[in-house]
């Protein structure tokens, strides 16, 4: 039964995720919310609403040394998104975001 566990025995984590504008573009959708499944594996699973579209992919630590990653998502509708990150802790990180429509964020995990 129940999730596998990662390593030590660590049951995967789900981080709040919010996305804030850094540019024009962006700051015409404010903040958007998302939740990423930490597996604590070096992997997670990813999911954002974006202007009504709902973008799923997947995170992938890239260093263990410094716990960056990177994340993608793809939407029904066509939109893509791409993500790097760094972690602080297994729950917590930031990160930068840039949307298909040249919209750009600053991503904060972790923030309930």
């Amino acid at each position: 039964g129940g999730p596998a566990a990662g390593p030590a025995g660590a049951m995967p984590a789900v981080l709040g995720a919010r996305l804030y504008p850094v540019n024009e573009l962006a700051a015409q959708t404010g903040v958007i919310t998302g939740a990423v499944t930490n597996l604590m594996t070096g992997k997670g699973r990813f999911t954002v609403n974006y202007q009504g579209e709902v973008l799923v992919g997947e995170a992938t630590r890239v260093s263990n040394e410094d716990r960056r990653g990177v994340a993608s998502a793809l939407g029904t509708k066509g939109t893509y998104m791409s993500c790097e990150y760094q972690m602080t802790t297994p729950y917590q990180g930031t990160g930068d975001c840039t949307f298909s429509n040249g919209a750009s964020y600053k991503l904060h995990l972790g923030v309930n």
